[in-house]
């Protein structure tokens, strides 16, 4: 009766051991599809391998590669789902930042900022992460640098050493910047200056060369006590081209603004080395 026993367990370890090494096997398998980019074969074989785990052995590195297999193909909102699933599975301290930061640079790709900002906060309360304080410091200036607020950007990377690439990438965007309410005030006491701050010379001009002339004839309709040609130029031609004026000066800013933006994510998403979303 006694051997039986040992048989039986024996068995039952050998039969163990063998369905863990197929589960290992199961798991290097997804992760070099997931090298090779195939992003959805690496998700299918994931969540084969996940069925099968029924001791949840393997649950942060399957829902991790599930996450990030997501991540790649740019769905993001199955990314967060399942490194959140990652996250409850953690097996110590370092995994469990690792996924909250992996959420939070998915966020910031999606301009989840307030979201990536109360996120940050509670880790920063967290003392098991107080060690990494620098860590919630870079991604928070990268939270600004997508929310457009490159001064805040500047303030926060300046705290580390390491980022000062970054940060004097933010200070040249600063410099780069136009100002809509400096645009907008010079139209205000010169019209078509704003569009010429913004580099938009030929709008600029002929701003200007309109409100000029038509500044010109409506003193000129008034002189002649042609109070009605007066009140119809003035009212319905220079006052819109004025008005006009102003919301083209403040426009051109904005765009301006949106295209240094865009161009400086564009160069940090294909030339800068450090970490990134």
């Amino acid at each position: 009766m006694k051997s039986f026993w040992l048989l039986f367990i024996f068995l039952i370890s050998v039969e163990t051991g063998f369905a863990q090494l197929q589960l290992e096997k199961q798991l290097t398998f997804a992760e070099s599809l997931f090298v090779q980019e195939k992003y959805f074969d690496a998700i299918t074989e994931a969540k084969r391998l996940s069925f099968f785990d029924i001791t949840s052995q393997y649950s942060f590195r399957v829902n991790s590669l599930i996450a990030e297999s997501y991540r790649q193909g740019g769905k993001f909102s199955e990314a967060v789902h399942y490194f959140t699933k990652a996250e409850i599975a953690a097996n110590n301290v370092k995994e469990l930042f690792k996924t909250k930061i992996e959420i939070i640079k998915i966020n910031i790709l999606r301009r989840a900022f307030y979201l990536v900002d109360h996120q940050l906060d509670d880790m920063g309360k967290d003392a098991r992460f107080a060690a990494d304080s620098s860590s919630l410091q870079y991604w928070r200036g990268w939270n600004y640098l997508f929310h457009d607020d490159w001064e805040k950007a500047v303030e926060t990377l300046g705290k580390i050493d390491s980022a000062a690439t970054l940060k004097n990438i933010c200070e040249e965007v600063q410099k780069k910047k136009y100002s809509v309410s400096f645009a907008k005030g010079l139209s205000v006491v010169l019209p078509g200056a704003g569009q010429i701050y913004t580099g938009n010379y030929v709008s600029g001009v002929l701003s200007l060369g309109w409100n000029v002339l038509l500044g010109y004839l409506t003193v000129q309709a008034f002189s002649a006590d042609r109070a009605f040609d007066g009140m119809a130029i003035g009212t319905l031609l220079w006052l819109r081209f004025y008005n006009g004026n102003l919301s083209n000066a403040e426009k051109f800013a904005v765009e301006k603004n949106e295209l240094i933006k865009n161009e400086t994510l564009d160069y940090l998403q294909k030339n800068y080395q450090g970490l990134k979303p």
